[in-house]
């Protein structure tokens, strides 16, 4: 019954291999999820890359409508976003600092 069990995965494995073999990778009787393999992790690396980039580089074509000095300034919302992101991070911390409750509070 085992072997019989293990010979189905296994013909079940070959079959999504051939027929998907975009979106699933079979490494040792494994099914990777297609983000989960290192090529398509590079070319995500790469591509955000690029779009950051080209963002980044868009901003010296087009005139800012700034309100204030600050925000007229090269790459502002690239900066500003990170600074924000980092403080958004920092706060979490912080406040799960302060909410923490000992790992036997419901056992009472």
């Amino acid at each position: 019954m085992w072997a019989a069990n293990c010979h189905r995965a296994l013909r079940r494995l070959y079959f999504l291999r051939l027929t998907l073999p975009n979106i699933t990778h079979v490494i040792e009787n494994e099914i990777k999820h297609w983000l989960l393999r290192p090529r398509t992790i590079r070319l995500l690396w790469i591509g955000f890359t690029v779009v950051l980039s080209a963002l980044a580089l868009a901003d010296v074509f087009l005139h800012p409508h700034a309100l204030f000095d600050v925000d007229g300034t090269f790459g502002f919302y690239s900066w500003y976003g990170l600074l924000t992101c980092a403080a958004m991070v920092l706060f979490a911390k912080a406040l799960g600092v302060l909410l923490k409750r000992s790992d036997t509070y419901y056992d009472d």
